[in-house]
């Protein structure tokens, strides 16, 4: 069972992606949001969500795309995928920047959202079925096994690594240089001391990251324009774009 939310102030788009849901081969269990304070005041587990960008203004003073960057920044639960729904294209780079899995234009084509919806539900069983990666590290004549999605990012510091975790700090023996070898297509050296967890970056400009757990890292000027790009080709290879 797929868990899914809309998110729209206009009733009936959200009347009319219901339908389109239905219309899907797929058992889902559906709620609908008028407001962006609703979605955030309601703590459910979402699998998917489509969310209007444009939301009329509430008590939350939130549209979609800053009630998306809350979404990202919550530590804990399920993060949701992310579909926009939108009457402007100019959202587009906006919506890779919170990690969004697709946006669709409005008036919504039902071939494109039967499109979009198969691969959105397609990426949401295999996070499912798919057993996590983990790092093995030693310390203190002990091993420890830590899963690659418990990790925020990796700090270098005096021959020693800093896991920076969900639960903690963990500190080893290591090399960061050999780690960013090892985890490289879902870690990114954005500055000599950080190795970050893309599936973690809530944001970016010239000369931070951000991430979900509120956190902000230096960003190199000379790692900037690799960084957007290895950022961008994970968002994409996660959408199977």
């Amino acid at each position: 069972m797929i868990k899914i939310a809309i998110c729209d102030d206009e009733s009936n788009i959200r009347a009319y992606l219901s339908s389109l849901i239905g219309a899907q081969s797929c058992p889902c269990e559906i709620v609908e949001y008028a407001s962006a304070g609703d979605c955030l005041a309601d703590h459910r587990e979402i699998d998917l969500l489509f969310l209007d960008i444009e939301l009329a203004p509430s008590g939350s003073g939130l549209n979609g795309m800053a009630l998306a960057r809350k979404i990202r920044e919550r530590a804990t639960g399920t993060q949701p995928v992310i579909v926009f729904v939108t009457g402007y294209e100019r959202y587009v780079f906006d919506a890779f920047d919170v990690g969004a899995f697709q946006y669709l234009l409005k008036p919504v084509d039902k071939e494109k959202f039967a499109k979009v919806f198969s691969r959105a539900v397609a990426q949401i069983g295999t996070a499912k079925e798919k057993p996590g990666r983990v790092l093995t590290l030693q310390s203190a004549n002990t091993s420890r096994t830590v899963p690659l999605d418990s990790i925020y990012y990796i700090e270098s510091s005096n021959h020693k690594v800093e896991l920076h975790l969900k639960d903690g700090e963990f500190a080893c023996y290591a090399k960061i240089g050999d780690l960013e070898l090892e985890l490289q297509d879902q870690f990114f050296r954005i500055h000599k001391g950080y190795l970050v967890n893309l599936v973690y970056v809530a944001g970016y400009s010239k000369g931070s990251v951000t991430l979900t757990n509120g956190e902000k890292l230096l960003l190199s000027k000379y790692k900037y324009q690799d960084f957007v790009k290895a950022y961008l080709h994970f968002l994409k290879k996660g959408a199977g774009l």
